[in-house]
């Protein structure tokens, strides 16, 4: 299993709608990065569902339930999306700003390279993430 985590401006799609509509395809994305951590993605994977801009955290687990396809708002076959239902929903949203302060979470791809929108967690940062906000 591999852990990810994605990101999202909550005006555009936030862990609400998510769990609203119950899963969705995950698209847009324009980072040869991002893709190809999308393209590594496999059905079972868990993900982290962050609100970027607004909020800056945390907020829930998704799972990958569809393996990559091409982007079906674009096209050609360069961009792929993949398919994600929602899984829980964090308690206590888990911040940026706490991220960036615990030596435990230091190394996180996330903070590392922080304009990519699809990041790789280890399992360690997963386990410890999760229980930080449930």
């Amino acid at each position: 299993m591999n852990y990810w985590l994605v990101k999202s401006e909550p005006y555009k799609y936030s862990w609400d709608d998510l769990e609203k509509d119950g899963w969705t395809f995950w698209d847009g994305v324009r980072n040869y990065a991002a893709r190809n951590n999308m393209k590594a993605m496999e059905v079972g994977d868990y993900c982290f569902y962050y609100h970027s801009n607004e909020g800056k955290e945390i907020v829930g687990i998704s799972e990958i339930i569809k393996e990559h396809y091409p982007d079906p708002t674009i096209e050609g076959d360069r961009w792929v999306a993949v398919d994600m239902k929602p899984l829980v929903k964090f308690k206590n949203p888990v911040t940026l700003a706490q991220i960036k302060s615990d030596p435990n979470l230091s190394g996180m791809e996330m903070i590392r390279l922080n304009r990519l929108s699809v990041s790789k967690v280890t399992e360690e940062e997963f386990n410890y993430i999760k229980k930080l906000g449930l």
